[in-house]
Protein backbone atom coordinates (compact mmCIF):
# COMPACT_ATOMS: atom_id res chain seq x y z
CA UNK A 1 0.00 0.00 0.00
CA UNK A 2 1.51 3.14 -0.93
CA UNK A 3 0.21 6.44 0.49
CA UNK A 4 0.59 9.95 -0.99
CA UNK A 5 -0.45 13.10 0.49
CA UNK A 6 -4.80 12.94 0.04
CA UNK A 7 -4.44 10.03 -2.87
CA UNK A 8 -4.08 5.86 -2.24
CA UNK A 9 -2.49 3.82 -3.83
CA UNK A 10 -2.86 0.32 -3.38
CA UNK A 11 -0.37 -1.92 -5.39
CA UNK A 12 -1.19 -5.79 -4.96
CA UNK A 13 1.86 -7.79 -6.18
CA UNK A 14 0.61 -10.60 -6.70
CA UNK A 15 0.66 -10.59 -10.51
CA UNK A 16 -3.04 -12.44 -10.51
CA UNK A 17 -5.24 -10.08 -12.80
CA UNK A 18 -8.68 -11.60 -11.88
CA UNK A 19 -8.33 -10.29 -8.56
CA UNK A 20 -7.70 -7.09 -9.93
CA UNK A 21 -9.91 -7.20 -12.29
CA UNK A 22 -12.66 -7.80 -9.33
CA UNK A 23 -11.58 -4.53 -7.40
CA UNK A 24 -10.97 -2.44 -10.63
CA UNK A 25 -14.84 -3.35 -11.78
CA UNK A 26 -16.18 -2.38 -8.51
CA UNK A 27 -14.70 1.01 -8.81
CA UNK A 28 -15.52 1.34 -12.05
CA UNK A 29 -18.97 -0.10 -12.06
CA UNK A 30 -19.88 -1.60 -8.45
CA UNK A 31 -23.97 -2.22 -9.74
CA UNK A 32 -22.28 -4.50 -12.12
CA UNK A 33 -20.12 -6.42 -9.18
CA UNK A 34 -23.52 -7.18 -7.73
CA UNK A 35 -24.90 -8.57 -10.56
CA UNK A 36 -22.14 -10.79 -10.90
CA UNK A 37 -22.49 -12.05 -7.30
CA UNK A 38 -26.59 -12.55 -7.66
CA UNK A 39 -26.16 -14.49 -11.16
CA UNK A 40 -24.22 -17.07 -9.72
CA UNK A 41 -25.71 -17.10 -6.35
CA UNK A 42 -28.52 -17.68 -8.42
CA UNK A 43 -27.01 -20.23 -10.56
CA UNK A 44 -25.88 -22.16 -7.24
CA UNK A 45 -29.05 -22.41 -5.51
CA UNK A 46 -30.87 -23.35 -8.85
CA UNK A 47 -29.36 -26.74 -8.26
CA UNK A 48 -28.20 -28.52 -5.12
CA UNK A 49 -25.25 -28.29 -3.46
CA UNK A 50 -22.54 -28.72 -4.00
CA UNK A 51 -23.71 -29.26 -8.27
CA UNK A 52 -23.97 -25.60 -8.41
CA UNK A 53 -20.76 -24.67 -7.01
CA UNK A 54 -18.91 -27.28 -9.26
CA UNK A 55 -20.71 -25.93 -12.96
CA UNK A 56 -19.13 -22.35 -11.51
CA UNK A 57 -15.91 -23.70 -10.42
CA UNK A 58 -15.66 -26.03 -13.87
CA UNK A 59 -16.53 -22.73 -15.97
CA UNK A 60 -13.82 -20.58 -14.23
CA UNK A 61 -11.14 -23.45 -14.79
CA UNK A 62 -11.77 -23.61 -18.61
CA UNK A 63 -11.82 -19.80 -18.72
CA UNK A 64 -10.63 -18.08 -16.10
CA UNK A 65 -12.82 -14.56 -14.93
CA UNK A 66 -13.09 -12.11 -12.10
CA UNK A 67 -17.16 -12.76 -11.93
CA UNK A 68 -16.40 -16.48 -11.20
CA UNK A 69 -14.08 -16.09 -8.96
CA UNK A 70 -15.69 -13.23 -7.30
CA UNK A 71 -18.61 -16.08 -5.99
CA UNK A 72 -16.16 -18.92 -5.66
CA UNK A 73 -14.32 -17.05 -2.74
CA UNK A 74 -17.77 -16.58 -0.90
CA UNK A 75 -18.62 -19.98 -1.29
CA UNK A 76 -15.73 -22.38 -1.69
CA UNK A 77 -14.49 -24.92 1.62
CA UNK A 78 -13.29 -22.06 4.52
CA UNK A 79 -13.20 -19.47 1.91
CA UNK A 80 -9.62 -20.00 1.08
CA UNK A 81 -8.72 -20.65 -2.61
CA UNK A 82 -6.13 -23.65 -3.60
CA UNK A 83 -4.85 -23.02 -7.47
CA UNK A 84 -2.77 -25.52 -8.86
CA UNK A 85 0.60 -24.46 -9.88
CA UNK A 86 0.94 -25.95 -13.43
CA UNK A 87 -2.42 -24.61 -14.45
CA UNK A 88 -4.13 -22.35 -12.30
CA UNK A 89 -6.47 -24.57 -11.83
CA UNK A 90 -9.01 -24.13 -8.89
CA UNK A 91 -9.44 -27.41 -6.74
CA UNK A 92 -11.07 -25.92 -3.28
CA UNK A 93 -14.52 -28.17 -2.97
CA UNK A 94 -17.86 -26.30 -1.86
CA UNK A 95 -17.84 -24.80 1.68
CA UNK A 96 -20.30 -26.31 4.33
CA UNK A 97 -21.76 -22.85 4.87
CA UNK A 98 -24.48 -20.82 2.98
CA UNK A 99 -23.27 -18.25 0.79
CA UNK A 100 -24.56 -14.56 1.91
CA UNK A 101 -27.51 -13.30 0.19
CA UNK A 102 -27.00 -10.86 -2.91
CA UNK A 103 -28.91 -7.98 -0.65
CA UNK A 104 -25.64 -8.71 2.06
CA UNK A 105 -23.08 -8.28 -0.57
CA UNK A 106 -25.01 -5.48 -2.24
CA UNK A 107 -24.05 -3.72 0.89
CA UNK A 108 -20.31 -5.17 1.23
CA UNK A 109 -20.19 -3.80 -2.09
CA UNK A 110 -20.99 -0.21 -1.07
CA UNK A 111 -18.69 -0.52 1.85
CA UNK A 112 -15.56 -1.34 -0.31
CA UNK A 113 -16.83 1.06 -2.79
CA UNK A 114 -16.40 3.91 -0.30
CA UNK A 115 -13.40 2.65 1.53
CA UNK A 116 -11.40 2.03 -1.49
CA UNK A 117 -12.42 5.82 -2.89
CA UNK A 118 -9.29 7.38 -4.91
CA UNK A 119 -7.55 4.03 -4.77
CA UNK A 120 -5.88 2.69 -7.96
CA UNK A 121 -5.37 -1.15 -8.25
CA UNK A 122 -2.94 -2.60 -10.47
CA UNK A 123 -1.61 -5.79 -11.56
CA UNK A 124 2.27 -5.62 -11.43
CA UNK A 125 4.58 -8.03 -9.50
CA UNK A 126 5.50 -6.72 -5.98
CA UNK A 127 9.24 -5.97 -6.60
CA UNK A 128 8.04 -3.86 -9.11
CA UNK A 129 4.99 -2.17 -7.19
CA UNK A 130 7.56 -1.30 -4.14
CA UNK A 131 10.28 0.02 -6.44
CA UNK A 132 7.62 2.51 -6.95
CA UNK A 133 6.98 3.81 -3.42
CA UNK A 134 9.43 6.87 -2.54
CA UNK A 135 10.46 8.91 0.58
CA UNK A 136 7.44 9.28 3.90
CA UNK A 137 5.22 6.64 2.20
CA UNK A 138 4.18 3.00 4.01
CA UNK A 139 4.41 -0.28 2.14
CA UNK A 140 1.88 -2.89 3.79
CA UNK A 141 2.88 -6.44 2.61
CA UNK A 142 1.19 -9.73 3.07
CA UNK A 143 2.55 -12.14 0.73
CA UNK A 144 1.71 -16.35 0.96
CA UNK A 145 2.91 -17.35 4.68
CA UNK A 146 5.54 -19.94 4.36
CA UNK A 147 4.15 -22.37 7.35
CA UNK A 148 0.82 -22.23 5.41
CA UNK A 149 0.25 -24.42 2.06
CA UNK A 150 1.70 -22.58 -1.05
CA UNK A 151 -1.23 -23.84 -2.95
CA UNK A 152 -2.86 -21.56 -1.32
CA UNK A 153 -3.97 -18.07 -3.48
CA UNK A 154 -1.64 -19.56 -6.13
CA UNK A 155 1.54 -18.31 -3.78
CA UNK A 156 4.20 -21.73 -5.12
CA UNK A 157 6.35 -19.64 -6.67
CA UNK A 158 6.49 -16.92 -4.05
CA UNK A 159 10.09 -15.90 -2.63
CA UNK A 160 10.02 -14.80 0.48
CA UNK A 161 13.99 -13.78 0.16
CA UNK A 162 13.15 -11.97 -3.12
CA UNK A 163 10.27 -9.80 -0.96
CA UNK A 164 12.95 -9.36 2.11
CA UNK A 165 15.35 -7.67 -0.75
CA UNK A 166 12.64 -5.31 -1.94
CA UNK A 167 12.05 -4.37 1.70
CA UNK A 168 15.69 -3.31 2.50
CA UNK A 169 15.85 -1.47 -0.77
CA UNK A 170 12.37 0.38 0.71
CA UNK A 171 13.80 0.95 3.98
CA UNK A 172 17.39 2.13 2.62
CA UNK A 173 14.69 4.97 0.51
CA UNK A 174 12.84 6.24 3.42
CA UNK A 175 10.34 4.01 2.45
CA UNK A 176 8.46 2.46 5.93
CA UNK A 177 7.52 -1.14 5.08
CA UNK A 178 4.97 -2.93 7.51
CA UNK A 179 4.85 -6.92 7.21
CA UNK A 180 2.28 -9.64 7.77
CA UNK A 181 3.81 -13.23 8.00
CA UNK A 182 3.85 -16.20 9.70
CA UNK A 183 3.87 -16.31 13.93
CA UNK A 184 2.79 -19.13 16.40
CA UNK A 185 -0.05 -21.82 15.95
CA UNK A 186 -1.40 -24.29 17.70
CA UNK A 187 -2.08 -21.69 20.71
CA UNK A 188 1.69 -21.03 20.66
CA UNK A 189 3.19 -24.47 20.82
CA UNK A 190 4.42 -24.14 17.02
CA UNK A 191 7.03 -20.96 16.49
CA UNK A 192 7.08 -20.86 12.64
CA UNK A 193 10.57 -20.06 11.80
CA UNK A 194 11.25 -17.59 9.34
CA UNK A 195 14.81 -16.47 7.83
CA UNK A 196 14.47 -12.86 8.61
CA UNK A 197 17.74 -10.76 7.91
CA UNK A 198 19.21 -9.43 11.19
CA UNK A 199 18.82 -5.90 11.56
CA UNK A 200 16.08 -5.21 8.60
CA UNK A 201 12.94 -4.71 11.12
CA UNK A 202 12.79 -2.23 14.11
CA UNK A 203 9.86 -3.78 15.85
CA UNK A 204 8.08 -7.27 16.26
CA UNK A 205 4.36 -7.05 17.22
CA UNK A 206 2.08 -10.57 17.70
CA UNK A 207 -1.63 -10.36 16.46
CA UNK A 208 -3.93 -11.96 17.64
CA UNK A 209 -6.03 -13.81 15.66
CA UNK A 210 -8.37 -15.86 17.09
CA UNK A 211 -9.01 -19.69 16.50
CA UNK A 212 -7.50 -20.83 12.84
CA UNK A 213 -10.32 -20.42 10.28
CA UNK A 214 -9.48 -23.69 8.71
CA UNK A 215 -9.67 -25.75 11.93
CA UNK A 216 -12.96 -24.29 12.52
CA UNK A 217 -14.62 -25.82 9.96
CA UNK A 218 -12.30 -29.32 10.20
CA UNK A 219 -13.36 -29.52 13.71
CA UNK A 220 -16.95 -28.00 13.68
CA UNK A 221 -18.78 -28.05 17.21
CA UNK A 222 -15.26 -28.45 19.57
CA UNK A 223 -13.99 -24.82 21.36
CA UNK A 224 -10.16 -24.77 19.34
CA UNK A 225 -8.74 -23.53 22.64
CA UNK A 226 -5.37 -25.69 21.24
CA UNK A 227 -6.00 -23.94 17.56
CA UNK A 228 -5.58 -20.06 18.00
CA UNK A 229 -3.04 -18.20 15.68
CA UNK A 230 -1.02 -15.23 16.52
CA UNK A 231 0.42 -13.72 13.34
CA UNK A 232 3.88 -11.70 13.32
CA UNK A 233 3.62 -7.77 12.50
CA UNK A 234 6.94 -6.82 11.30
CA UNK A 235 7.83 -2.81 11.03
CA UNK A 236 10.52 -1.16 9.88
CA UNK A 237 9.85 2.19 11.78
Amino acid sequence: MKVKEDTLDIFYGTAFQHVIEIWQTLQRDPVLVTEWYRDRYKEYHKLSRPEGYEQIKARYNARPNGADLLFICRSCYGGVVRFRKKDGYISTPCGIHDPISPASFAERVQIWKRRTSGASFENLDFEAAMGMAMEGDLVYCDPPYVCSQAILYQGQDFSLPRLMRSIMACKTRGVRVALSIDGTKKSGRVDCMLDIPEGLFEREVFVNCGRSMLRRFQREGETLEDEIVHDRLLLTY
